[in-house]
């Protein structure tokens, strides 16, 4: 009895530009399947195309894909420098007689197609070249295609799209090795994809309609079909095809705004991927759930709304020292100051009262300010308002009060409210006064918080700040 063959996936991107969300979603859909199933998930940069390949854009897609959590087995593979195992196959096809070659230049192949617009005829090349004797060929450079079948069906199984069929007499000849030596997409991604053992091709169905040429480069060659899997692409609000005009389209515009990676993960799986009405889960469910029955055929669409959403569920959830990490590494993300120990110390102390309403780590860390601030606060205009010359002489005697006082959250509501009873003030009237000496903003956590968070040394001291102010 064999053994069952192992699940290996990639990702395969042109390092041209940023990392596309589509491209981070198509990422993430390869690496739950494989590695849900003990399964290898590989990167391919697919830099064949050297006048747009940028080592930046090769080092935006690698960072991408770290900060998203998607690690990868191996080196990652360059496609450039498997051009001569392109080449090799080219030849290979060649002498099997599953190819030719082809004299025509581009400017008869032009021509060709430009009488052929003009009459209303199809485009679709057919070389003269496909069945003559080598007597015939001059001796001059040539292309090598794939000489395809003509008649009948390519079909593929698709296990998203379903059985999809291609009439082979709207297929061309196409080309595999350029006149130059240099092959094509086409070729080098079969041949890349058979050799590094890849058993489920998972891509956006932009890609379907290369489906069943690379499928006749497999039958040619003999070589076992990947399974298909051609998924839905993103698509803006509005229902159209997701450009700059929707906002941010790169996964690391994300990581600059602020979510955190799980969350991404997490909003980005539901892009086109369901189990049943789970809308928010955890990589682990992920991990067990995903399976390719579970997409969808129809587009996605973006919506920052639910990604606000997700985020903030997530961040709620997060351990205290896991949310720290993504906090450090946003702040150098967005090229801000690291924290300072004590800022990282009371921080993290602060998460019990900061994480379950942010939906962001910059709301998160605005929520924080108090803890990060140092002394002197100054009160933002609001703030400032509150600090009249009765409030300043209420907090001078509370000073005196907090000295000596346990700093217990009951003892603290109990002096607190003692306070502002003794001046016939309900603690509401006190609690701005308060907010604004310890944070100098009038939206802040709880005072309570604030005061058990930066402790009876640092508290005391605030509100001696605020107390001497002048009005």
């Amino acid at each position: 009895m064999t053994a069952p063959q192992q699940i290996i996936t990639r990702i395969a991107p042109s390092p041209t530009g940023i990392m596309h969300i589509g491209t981070a979603r198509t990422a993430l859909f390869n690496w739950l399947f494989a590695r849900a199933r003990g399964g290898q998930f590989l990167l391919r940069i697919e830099d064949t195309d050297r006048a747009r390949s940028t080592p930046e854009a090769t080092q935006a897609i690698l960072d991408g894909m770290r900060w998203l959590g998607l690690d990868w087995d191996g080196d990652a593979v360059s496609q450039f420098e498997r051009v001569p195992r392109h080449a090799q196959i080219a030849h290979e096809m060649l002498a099997r007689g599953h190819a030719y070659k082809c004299f025509a230049s581009q400017d008869t192949i032009e021509a060709y197609r430009e009488a052929a617009r003009a009459e209303g005829r199809s485009t679709l090349y057919h070389s003269p070249w496909r069945d003559a004797p080598a007597a015939d060929h001059p001796d001059a450079p040539y292309a090598i295609r794939l000489k395809a079948p003509q008649t009948g069906q390519t079909v593929i199984e698709d296990a998203v799209q379903g059985r999809v069929t291609f009439a082979n007499d709207q297929l061309d000849d196409m080309v595999m090795l350029r006149s130059d030596g240099t092959p094509t997409y086409m070729l080098a991604v079969v041949v890349d994809d058979h050799d590094m053992g890849v058993t489920h091709v998972i891509r956006g169905d932009d890609h379907l309609n290369n489906a069943p040429r690379q499928a006749q480069i497999y039958r040619a060659m003999g070589w076992a079909e990947p399974v298909w899997a051609h998924i839905p692409l993103i698509h803006g609000p509005d229902g159209k095809k997701l450009s700059k005009r929707h906002g941010a389209t790169g996964v690391m515009d994300y990581a600059q705004m602020g979510v955190p990676a799980a969350a991404m993960r997490n909003y980005l799986a539901r892009l086109g991927w369901s189990h049943g009405d789970d809308e928010l889960f955890t990589d682990a469910q992920a991990l067990e759930w995903f399976d390719l029955a579970g997409i969808g055929r129809a587009p996605a669409r973006l919506d920052l709304k639910k990604l606000e959403s997700v985020a903030g569920w997530h961040i709620a959830r997060m351990s205290d020292a896991d949310l720290m990490a993504e906090i450090t590494r946003y702040l150098a993300l967005t090229g801000q100051a690291p924290l300072s120990h004590m800022q990282h110390d009371r921080l993290g102390t602060a998460m019990y009262c900061l994480k379950d309403r942010a939906k962001s780590l910059p709301e998160l860390l605005e929520k924080g300010q108090f803890a990060l601030a140092g002394r002197p606060i100054t009160p933002d205009a609001a703030a400032a308002a509150q600090l009249d010359a009765v409030s300043r002489g209420i907090l001078r005697e509370l000073t005196a009060q907090l000295q000596h006082a346990s700093w217990t959250r009951d003892t603290l509501e109990a002096t607190l409210t003692h306070a502002a009873e003794a001046h016939g003030l309900k603690f509401g009237k006190l609690a701005g006064p308060l907010r604004a000496a310890l944070a100098g903003r009038s939206v802040t956590p709880s005072v309570y918080d604030m005061m058990l968070v930066i402790g009876r040394d640092e508290t005391i001291a605030r509100l001696t700040d605020a107390a001497s102010r002048d009005g």
